[in-house]
């Protein structure tokens, strides 16, 4: 019997695949991850927020410290879980990101759990790729190599087509003059949004070029290249049509933004125009190095009308041999006068830092020269780290009679972390009284909770709302505070009655 072109059967279209992103690590990561997720939905992937929904699971892992790695690796372990194989519905699990690029090949090997890893060179043709790994193609990864040697790339060099590292690469439909007037319309990011919140990280630039003794970041991140300002605006006037209120940027270092295009006051010129984009209610500057961070970006950060008055300073130490074994810059007394230099034109700024505790050779003086400092500095938030080695850094092959002994470290650091909990719970109720300015972030069964302007997300504390009514996520209420919880504030609006 002869089949007919009527009678033929029809050819069913295989169902999108669908995709998890899964996140870890810094806001550098969660910029990456939806630049991820923008270049899968155009390749043909449907996003779905839980990963046992997926047929596969992408984690995008973090290769800061150990606790991180072990928290990736982990992570990885748990997605494993849901593949085919152990009755899920995953077909293949990826790992990308810092961990996957710093260790490719070596990760790929210790964890076969993982169908691929993928190292930044990869995200280009991330659906393809992943469309063939779920196919059952074997991915060959990359061997490690240290991308300090590949970048800088220089200003006459910058084609977008050679810079592979994440967040540099951004669309842009029938736009011919962007700048604060342009319209929002225009610009399209190669970026999916993971997160519906008001507040959403632009990235300003990739790697480093600071060498920290205790530092990786600059061997998998490779050294300091900035985007373009027009690309970060463009991304950010897209951000302001997908509901943003806030615009966080995050580097490596955002003191250094524009060195490489041969203006330093590249950010104190875009910090403006950022802030008048329609929609754009605030925008915050993260990780400024405290030895670059000079008076002209002081007074654009603190003077300039939409850009909150918040100084994310990484001083990591305080005692000046310390800090020279870091291959880092600055004391007590410099630090100090930054701060009363940064209060004496915005007496309301938030500052916060991190620090290192038990560096090699850290001596009890070096010890109590931090505490003293901590204490001076009456700071909003400090993050306290104990030191560990890492692989590859400077500090890692110090000779062992320099390095403190795990319990002697882990000691330290629970001393410090003590103490700077107290400081930052009295500096926080030293803001008793004062008239803030929230944008709610979360509105559940009648708790209102967001953020005021010397509040960081997620690691500066939140400010929970009473009288709020009827407010809905995304608002900014201007309250005066009246109590705190540790870091955290407690603030009634303006004009509430009850």
């Amino acid at each position: 019997m002869t089949t007919t072109e009527s009678e033929t059967p029809a050819v069913e279209t295989p169902a999108p695949l669908q995709v998890a992103v899964v996140t870890l690590g810094c806001a550098r990561n969660e910029v990456d991850s939806e630049e991820l997720a923008g270049r899968l939905e155009a390749g043909g992937f449907v996003l779905v927020a839980d990963a046992e929904d997926a047929d596969t699971v992408v984690v995008n892992t973090c290769g800061f410290v150990e606790a991180a790695k072990k928290d990736s690796v982990d992570t990885l372990l748990q997605a494993a879980d849901l593949k085919v194989e152990h009755g899920g519905r995953a077909k293949a699990v990826v790992a990308v990101g810092c961990l996957a690029e710093r260790y490719g090949k070596d990760l790929a090997e210790s964890l076969p759990e993982a169908d691929a890893v993928l190292g930044f060179d990869d995200y280009p043709d991330i659906a393809a790729k992943l469309r063939a790994i779920v196919g059952g193609e074997v991915h060959h990864p990359h061997t490690p190599s240290d991308r300090r040697r590949l970048l800088p790339i220089t200003p006459t060099e910058r084609d977008a087509s050679t810079i592979s590292v994440p967040g540099h690469q951004v669309e842009v439909a029938d736009v011919t003059d962007i700048g604060a007037g342009a319209p929002a319309t225009g610009p399209r990011a190669v970026r999916r949004r993971l997160d519906a919140g008001p507040m959403a990280p632009l990235k300003l630039a990739s790697g480093c070029d600071r060498r920290c003794s205790f530092c990786a970041i600059p061997s998998f991140r490779g050294s300091f290249v900035s985007r373009r300002p027009s690309d970060v605006l463009q991304e950010g006037q897209w951000l302001a049509t997908q509901g943003v209120k806030e615009l966080f940027l995050v580097s490596e270092n955002s003191t250094s933004y524009g060195k490489d295009l041969g203006d330093l006051r590249l950010l104190e010129t875009l910090l403006p125009e950022l802030s008048g984009i329609d929609g754009i209610e605030r925008v915050r500057v993260s990780y400024l190095q405290p030895a670059e961070t000079r008076p002209g970006l002081i007074e654009a950060i603190a003077d300039t009308p939409g850009v909150v008055p918040y100084f994310d300073l990484s001083f990591q130490h305080a005692s000046a041999t310390v800090l020279r074994r870091m291959r880092r810059f600055g004391d007590p007394e410099s630090f100090l006068d930054l701060l009363e230099r940064i209060r004496s034109q915005a007496p309301l700024a938030g500052v916060r830092s991190n620090v290192i505790v038990g560096f090699p050779g850290e001596t009890d003086e070096d010890l109590q020269t931090l505490c003293d400092f901590l204490e001076a500095a009456r700071m909003d938030v400090t993050g306290v780290f104990g030191y560990s080695d890492e692989d590859g850094t400077e500090a890692a092959a110090f000779a062992d009679d320099l390095k403190l002994d795990e319990d002697e470290i882990r000691a330290r650091t629970e001393h410090v972390t003590a103490l700077v909990e107290e400081l930052n719970a009295q500096r926080a109720e030293e803001r008793v009284g004062e008239q803030v300015v929230v944008l709610v972030e979360s509105v559940e069964d009648g708790t209102v909770e967001g953020r005021a302007a010397h509040q960081g997300p997620e690691v500066d504390g939140t400010t929970s709302l009473t009288g709020a009514g009827d407010a809905r996520v995304g608002d900014l209420l201007a309250a005066t505070v009246v109590g705190t919880d540790g870091v955290d504030l407690i603030a009634r609006v303006d004009g509430a009655t009850g």
